[in-house]
Order: C-alpha cells, then structure tokens, then sequence
C-alpha cells in the first residue's frame, strides 16, 4: 500500500523501445532493417528470405496445388496481390533454391465500369497492368467486369471436385514431374486482352444499373464481391486451369471474418476465410498470403521495389461509417495500432473454423446457394433465431398490421377495406414505380424476391432485399433459379413415388 511518508524522488526506468540500430534476431550480425513487431527486428537480407519462406512453406505443407497444374494468379494491381505475383516469379527463376512447379497465368478484372471510371481512366489502369504483366512472361487476361452479364449458368453449378486425391497421389505427381522433367514453359504467350474501348457502352449502362439497384455500399460491395468470384471461375474454367490463387492477406482475412460475421455469413467463414475455397468443386480458390499483414507485405513492396498500380474501389475515400465492410477495417486497423496482435488474434481464430459441408464429399448432399455457391443456413428448427427474425421482417414490411388473424376475427369491417386497398397493385393504376410505402418494398418487388428467397443464403437474402428490383440481376442467375424451382416442383409432384433410404433396405431384403 502507499505510505505517507515514501520517498518518490527515485528515477523511473525507461522501457527500451526497439531501434533498427540493433542487431537482427536472425543472424545476429546484420544492423536491423525494419521492424515488423515488437522483438521482431529484421536486416534486409533475413527479412526478405523469411517473406519468400513463408511463401513456399505455405504452398509446400498444404500440398493443394499439384506439380505441372495450371493456376492462375488474381491480380488486383493492389501490393498484397502484386507481391504474390512477385513470389511466383521468382520461384519460377532459374536460381530458385526450391523452384515451384506449377505453370501460372495472371488474371486482372477491370471494375472501371462498375466505379463509374471514364474510358481513358479505365485504358490508362488497363495500360500500366499490361507494361506489368508483360515483364512477368506469364500468360495474362484482362477482362472487364461487364462480361459477367453475359455468363453462362454453369457458373453456379457445382462441377465434379478431384481435391479428395489421396496424399500418394501428389507422390506421385511430384515423381512424374520430376522424372518427366520440368517443361513448363510455354514458348507462346496467351493473353486475352479486352481493351475498354471494346466494351459497348449498353454493357457498362447495365452493369452500373445492376450495382446501383443496391440501396447501401454495404450491399453493392457484397454484390460486387460475389460477380467478380464468378468471373474468376468461369475464366479459370474456360482457360484450362484448376487453380485459382487470391492475394488476400492476414489483415484482409482479419476484416473479412469480422465484417462477414456482421452479415450473417458466419456459417462460411470457413471458405471465406480459410486456405483452400473449394466451393465450385473442379476450381479451388487457394490463400497464399494469408500469413503475410499488410505492414509487413507494404515493408516488402517498399524496400524491393514490387511494382503495384493504384486502382480506386467503391469504398474510395468513403467515410468510416459508409459500409460495414468500411467500418469494420476502421475498427481493426485502429485497434492494431494500439494492440499489435490483434489482427494475429482474430486471423488464428479463423484458422479454427469449420462448417459441417467444409469437404466436397459432405458438400454434395447440401443445397448452395445462388450466389455465394455455399451450403444454405436457412434450414433451421421453427424455435430459432431465424425463423424469429424472419417473422419479425414479415410483421414489420406487411402493408396493414391490423391484418393478423386475431384482429381479423374482433374487427372484419374496416380491415377488409384497408387490405383490399392495399392489395392493389400499383401497376394496375398504370405507375411505373412499386414503391408501396415510405418504407421501400411495393407489392411487386416483395414478390419478385420472395422467388429468390429459398435459393439464398441469410446473408444473400439481406443483399438482395437491399436491391430495388431482382430483375437488374445477371441473365445466369435469374435463369439457374428457374431451373432450380422447376426442379423442386417436379421434385414435390413425384415425392410420393420417390423411396427414401429406409425403403430402399425393406426392399433389398
């Protein structure tokens, strides 16, 4: 306890802070170069053997990509995706100490139209990737946003999976490329490169009306997010690769699970967030730089010079509190200046996520979703929080709240007027806009997404419920969910003709 009469003249001791004058932790010889953490100081020549490390170490203990496999790199211009276009180059060099053995191929979509960019703006990002991709020798394809209006509807079909191969198989890959030797390199370079000139401008109009449909940048940020996954895997399809490889770093995957948690897409985490994403089955989506913060990969791009290009998002110079997204990557980014582990904290909890469709094989007898292409979470027990919320959404958006069957059966007289004059449909007045009340959601909007409503995830049902209308939605979606009512209409006419497993052993015997 404090005394009265203690003595405090004595000095207090100053904490050392840590200086780059000091020795790196590594070789203990070198002067310090950068410091990415506290007690973690690093020279030039450490630091940049551990980033490659790192990098080669998380491809090598996954053993996802098999040997000879072709994969290709989305690259964003940003520095967590070109320095992992950096990481690949260099362990492809001929003086790699443990050289990579896939063939790769660069990816980039051009949101120009989406943003809003003029063509020059656009062309002139498009010129400065081009310069970039061609000092790699690697195959590249440039490919604007607006070809995912005209995608087919196998996108959101799951094709047959080949990741549940046994561990001697990569074994045996590894043999066969070896003996085989390692002819990778392709004398001819493909590219496809749509200019934005090329683009016609009804294309760009439709896609700006389809994002603008959303009311919030919460809701256009997660849209956007879900058409840019399918133009990833379509072209990946169409290209002959079985790889895609994403450059979201610690950081990224930090704000990622926060924000997702916060759209209730906590039953995905695992795929969002995890290495390996092989929701589309025949394409997995794999996470090199999950290991990598994002001071430590602009520390890399700084002192290596990585080339990088500026490429403005919706959230550009948007507020804190624009979207969830946006508020949520404040929240982080300030909180780790202060606590430097908590990115790490979060980003380790997610290494601990599973979902009970996390396998392919499991994943086959789940119904997916429209959008995400993940298992539905909407399969919940009456006595749930979501059938809870559901109801209160249905109580909360109904014309008259007076219409609920008690008070129908106290008081019919006046309630049937009101229900009968908001039963009318705006259209039949000759409008064009359904608008229903101030608060959004006419009558002909409500039934254009409740169609969609048993196809989607709880997240993508609050992203659609966001749009004005579902009609601004791509020509793939709309059709692939008619296909899939019609099948499970089919599916209710034949269910009494139908034997389920029980019957089908009483039969056996």
């Amino acid at each position: 306890m404090c005394q009265v009469a203690e003595d405090y003249q004595q000095q207090l001791e100053r904490a050392d802070v840590l200086s780059v004058s000091k020795k790196c932790v590594k070789c203990k010889a070198a002067s310090a170069a950068v410091v990415i953490r506290a007690g973690d100081a690093y020279c030039r020549g450490c630091f940049k053997e551990n980033f490659i490390h790192k990098f080669r170490a998380m491809l090598g203990k996954t053993r996802v990509i098999f040997p000879g496999e072709k994969v290709l790199l989305a690259v964003s211009g940003g520095p967590s995706s070109c320095s992992m276009l950096s990481q690949v180059q260099e362990g492809l060099s001929q003086n790699a100490h443990r050289k990579l053995r896939f063939v790769p191929g660069i990816v980039y979509i051009d949101e120009g139209g989406a943003v809003g960019q003029s063509k020059e703006q656009r062309w002139r990002t498009v010129s400065e990737l081009q310069s970039l991709f061609r000092t790699t020798g690697f195959p590249f394809y440039i490919i604007p946003l607006e070809q995912v209006l005209g995608l087919p509807s196998s996108v959101v079909a799951t094709a047959s999976s080949l990741s549940d191969r046994p561990t001697s198989a990569y074994k045996a890959a590894v043999d066969h490329f070896i003996q085989t030797g390692s002819k990778n390199d392709e004398t001819a370079q493909d590219t496809k490169d749509t200019s934005p000139a090329n683009v016609p401008e009804s294309q760009t109009h439709l896609l700006q009306q389809l994002i603008g449909s959303a009311q919030t940048l919460t809701a256009k940020e997660d849209l956007l997010d879900k058409l840019r996954q399918h133009l990833l895997v379509h072209t990946a399809r169409t290209e002959g690769y079985s790889k895609l490889m994403l450059g979201d770093n610690c950081t990224r995957l930090a704000v990622k699970l926060l924000s997702s948690i916060s759209l209730g897409r906590g039953a995905q985490l695992a795929q969002d967030t995890g290495f390996s994403d092989s929701r589309y089955g025949d394409i997995i989506s794999v996470r090199p730089m999950r290991e990598y913060s994002a001071k430590e990969i602009a520390y890399y791009s700084h002192m290596f010079r990585v080339p990088s290009v500026v490429v403005p998002g919706l959230d550009t110079r948007a507020p804190d509190k624009a979207s969830i997204q946006r508020l949520t990557e404040s929240f982080v980014t300030k909180l780790q200046a202060h606590f430097p582990s908590t990115v790490s904290t979060i980003y380790r909890t997610s290494e601990k996520l599973q979902t009970a469709c996390g396998s392919p094989a499991a994943a086959d007898g789940c119904r997916r979703c429209l959008l995400c292409m993940c298992a539905l979470d909407t399969a919940a027990e009456k006595a749930s929080a979501l059938q809870a919320t559901l109801i209160s959404e249905q109580l909360s958006h109904s014309a008259c709240p007076a219409t609920s069957s008690g008070i129908l059966k106290q008081n019919p007289g006046p309630v049937k007027a009101e229900s009968t004059a908001a039963g009318r449909c705006c259209s039949s007045a000759g409008g064009e806009d359904c608008g229903g009340t101030a608060g959004g959601g006419g009558c002909c909007s409500g039934k254009e997404t409740s169609d969609l409503k048993s196809l989607l995830c709880y997240s993508c049902q609050l992203t659609i419920r966001d749009m004005s209308s579902v009609n601004c939605l791509p020509h793939y979606i709309l059709s692939e969910a008619q296909r899939r009512q019609r099948r499970t209409l089919m599916r209710e006419e034949v269910s009494e003709f139908l034997l389920d497993d029980g019957d089908e052993e009483d039969t056996s015997v």
